[in-house]
């Protein structure tokens, strides 16, 4: 199960979002339109200080791939006052460390620090704004890190176009059936004015959500962010994609060959948007299904009948309708059509009989012990504060998760395995090792 969740680990980050303790924050915004969110905690004598922008893959021109991604790199290579290489090392002299991540919709930079650090996190975020240094020579250097990284993390890894495959199959018309690394060649051909003119649409304030979360004191944060930020000037209002997947209705079968050893199945099916209410039953379909070693597909298809040596199951939460996916790889001598044909019985199982009441009350308690430990850190309840606002312009999202999932009945849980795990809505990947 190891490797499984490791490859999901880099292709799904899972975003979960809330605590059974409501989370007191301050929100308000600044005359340029970030969005600011405060929230005190004392525990630790630590900061976090984290931008989200609300850009990412999907935001792409479908010609120009992967410049979300590229700029996740570019905006660490410096600024008009932090010279080349430098960024980081601001960071790490006082015992901090930072990163960066981006995904289909969004990209996230933040910075962990010593408490008394606050003006040096605000500081580093808005050069990251203002003025980041976006020249020849920058350009030049990330495009070799970002292609190499496209070989590392995807195109030479073992089960690394594994996503990339199925969204390709999944999505016919909406950018998702990209990844979110894009294509080498439109990085490797793009022109300095290509990123320049990207970077200008979407790294803007009004695009932007600014979190601080730790031991800091709220109104010395608020003065401090609105020295660094609130002379930034505003950026054009940034129009999110329109468009929107057709409706499958027709189930999609192919099959993809790769550099690895073991087959894998892989089954997609479209689900709605994160921001849907459905979203959570599926959620929780999913968890039903393949979350640990008691679930059903797990307990059935990998310890009774031993027909998988790994299975996983679960939502890409997406801002625009997602996918629900399964994978699994066979044990030796299991054909994928078998594995496919046990794995459907559990589907119909769970369209065809209400769950019993012993199991949904064990659901209950998994999905409320996710949720408790999902802002148990100040690093995870900074990122999760930021997705509410941006995905749900709702930052309290944080707070009434946990109600969205208790309110889910055992009936909702059969409709919706009825409405979203149909046959006709689904990709049915083969996943095969290249023939020689």
């Amino acid at each position: 199960m190891k490797k499984l969740v490791l490859i999901l680990a880099f292709c799904l980050p899972f975003l979960a979002q809330a605590n059974s303790g409501k989370i007191d924050f301050v929100e308000y915004k600044l005359d340029n339109g970030l969005h600011v969110i405060l929230q005190e905690d004392h525990t630790t004598p630590n900061i976090v200080v984290s931008v989200m922008y609300h850009v990412g893959s999907k935001n792409e021109n479908p010609e120009l791939t992967g410049f979300a991604h590229f700029f996740e790199h570019l905006m660490f290579e410096g600024t008009k006052n932090i010279k080349r290489h430098e960024f980081d090392k601001y960071v790490t002299r006082v015992g901090g460390n930072l990163n960066a991540n981006t995904f289909f919709d969004r990209t996230y930079y933040y910075e962990l620090l010593p408490s008394n650090e606050l003006a040096l996190g605000l500081w580093l975020e808005s050069e990251r704004m203002l003025h980041p240094t976006i020249e020849s020579i920058g350009i030049k250097t990330q495009k070799d890190v970002v292609c190499q990284e496209m070989g590392q993390t995807r195109d030479n890894r073992p089960y690394g176009r594994l996503l990339t495959e199925t969204l390709k199959k999944a999505y016919t018309q909406h950018p998702y059936k990209h990844d979110v690394l894009g294509s080498e060649e439109h990085i490797r051909n793009a022109s300095d004015q290509d990123f320049i003119d990207f970077h200008n649409t979407f790294y803007v304030p009004n695009n932007a959500v600014l979190t601080i979360v730790g031991d800091f004191n709220i109104d010395e944060a608020k003065k401090l962010v609105r020295d660094y930020f609130n002379d930034i000037p505003a950026g054009e209002a940034v129009v999110q994609p329109t468009i929107r997947e057709p409706e499958q209705k027709a189930e999609v079968r192919d099959t993809a060959y790769d550099n690895i050893q073991m087959p894998a199945l892989i089954m997609a099916y479209h689900i709605p948007g994160m921001t849907s209410d459905d979203f959570y039953t599926v959620s929780m379909l999913n968890t039903l299904l393949a979350q640990g070693q008691s679930s059903r597909l797990y307990s059935t298809i990998v310890n009774d009948k031993q027909m998988a040596m790994e299975l996983a199951a679960m939502p890409l939460p997406l801002e625009h309708p997602g996918l629900s996916i399964i994978l699994a790889l066979p044990n030796m001598n299991i054909q994928l059509n078998d594995l496919e044909h046990e794995i459907d019985k559990e589907v119909e199982r769970l369209q065809n009989e209400p769950v019993s009441d012993r199991e949904f009350q064990k659901l209950q308690n998994q999905i409320e012990n996710q949720l408790v430990s999902s802002n148990a850190t100040i690093e995870a309840r900074a990122m999760n504060l930021a997705s509410a606002y941006t995905y749900y312009k709702n930052t309290n999202q944080v707070n009434e998760e946990l109600a969205k999932y208790r309110s889910i009945t055992k009936a909702d849980l059969q409709n919706a395995a009825k409405k979203y795990f149909a046959k006709e809505n689904r990709v049915v990947l083969y996943y095969l090792p290249k023939q020689k």
